[in-house]
């Protein structure tokens, strides 16, 4: 996966030492993606020990651009365009119909040891995860 703003490699999930929450969006070009961005983060900003991580197949470049217009500081975004690796390791990639090639949304929390210990795959594109339910499995 590469990170924002250019072509350089990230990697979520695994053993880190600390969890990671990894928010999977369709595209941070659209109202519902970027209100959840905005959302995860204020809320970063107040979770210890612990990263967040937004993924979409938005290029790199938009996704930095987005960060920079929307003040998002409190985490990191990856654009999983190049392969898709990410989406079908974590079976997220939409793979029909008018939104075919892109992720679904959806949110993995991910312990220090490398277990998911949360997954929630939002059952309509357009609607909002649940945020307390991601963020509660942080504490």
């Amino acid at each position: 996966m590469t990170k924002s703003g250019d072509l350089g490699e990230i990697t979520v999930g695994g053993a880190t030492g600390k969890k990671q929450v990894i928010v999977v969006v369709p595209s941070l070009d659209t109202p519902v993606c970027a209100a959840e961005t905005r959302k995860f983060n204020e809320e970063a900003a107040k979770i210890d020990n612990a990263s967040v991580t937004v993924v979409s197949m938005d290029l790199p470049f938009a996704m930095g651009r987005f960060c920079t217009t929307e003040g998002i500081e409190n985490l990191s975004v990856g654009s999983d365009f190049r392969n898709k690796d990410f989406a079908n390791s974590y079976g997220v990639l939409v793979a029909d119909g008018p939104l075919a090639g892109v992720t679904c949304r959806a949110i993995f929390v991910v312990n220090e040891d490398g277990v998911v210990t949360y997954k929630e795959i939002v059952p309509e594109i357009t609607e909002e995860p649940n945020y307390s339910g991601a963020l509660e499995a942080i504490k």
